[in-house]
């Protein structure tokens, strides 16, 4: 009898593993200092955040979560379900993508390698930053020359402010330009020319590749492009 239950036992474990999710996208690494919780694996589905795949740690801090990507797109790597403060984004596409970080500071400084358009998207990421932090002197300076009345600097703020928005502007096209052939160009479109003309998205969209065109974020740039122009016309 104790034989037959221990043959079951195993059986029922063979199955489990063997049911494990397979997928085009293995996403492995360590979480240091995680010795117990649950990791997931998230995308957006529509208008919803959907697990793909999860991973309970118990003793562990290392991890492999997988999924069958169609068309390169971020992924969400999430701590106990926290989509708040506690993630990790990442462009998602078919190969290895390795993922480490630290339980203290999950989120904010993680390694990750394996994905192409995550090399790009921190790159565009690292210059982005520098714009965003040469907002932030602009209103200081613009709040503290508007305290002491004084107009004519008050003046050339605003004009200095119009000259970053179009650098801005001018670098976020020509990066999408330059990255034609990949998903991140149709993403970075979509998320970060908000004022940029019809003509600029134009350019970009033209300038993909018919890969990217074909693809998720290339899609949605289309529909995106499309709105805008009926909007236009009303």
């Amino acid at each position: 009898m104790k034989k037959i239950i221990t043959l079951l036992v195993l059986s029922i474990l063979i199955s489990a593993c063997s049911s494990k999710k397979e997928g085009n996208m293995i996403v492995q690494g360590q979480i240091k200092g995680l010795k117990k919780g649950t990791l997931y694996l998230q995308k957006m589905k529509d208008t919803l955040l959907v697990s793909v795949d999860s991973i309970n740690l118990l003793g562990s801090d290392k991890f492999t979560l997988t999924d069958n990507v169609t068309s390169p797109v971020l992924y969400y790597l999430t701590f106990d379900g926290n989509t708040t403060d506690k993630r990790i984004l990442f462009f998602g596409e078919q190969g290895v993508i390795t993922i480490n970080d630290n339980v203290d500071k999950f989120g904010y400084t993680p390694e990750i390698s394996g994905s192409k358009n995550q090399e790009l998207l921190d790159k565009y990421n690292k210059v982005k930053r520098q714009f965003q932090n040469q907002r932030l002197e602009f209103v200081k300076k613009d709040f503290d020359a508007k305290k002491a009345n004084d107009i004519d600097l008050v003046a050339q703020l605003e004009k200095d402010n119009l000259k970053l928005s179009k650098r801005r502007v001018l670098y976020t096209t020509n990066f999408a330009l330059n990255n034609a052939d990949s998903e991140v160009a149709p993403y970075i479109a979509l998320t970060e020319m908000y004022d940029a003309s019809i003509k600029i998205l134009d350019t970009v969209n033209n300038t993909l590749s018919n890969k990217v065109k074909n693809s998720d974020y290339g899609k949605r740039f289309q529909e995106y492009l499309n709105e805008i122009k009926k909007s236009e016309k009303k």
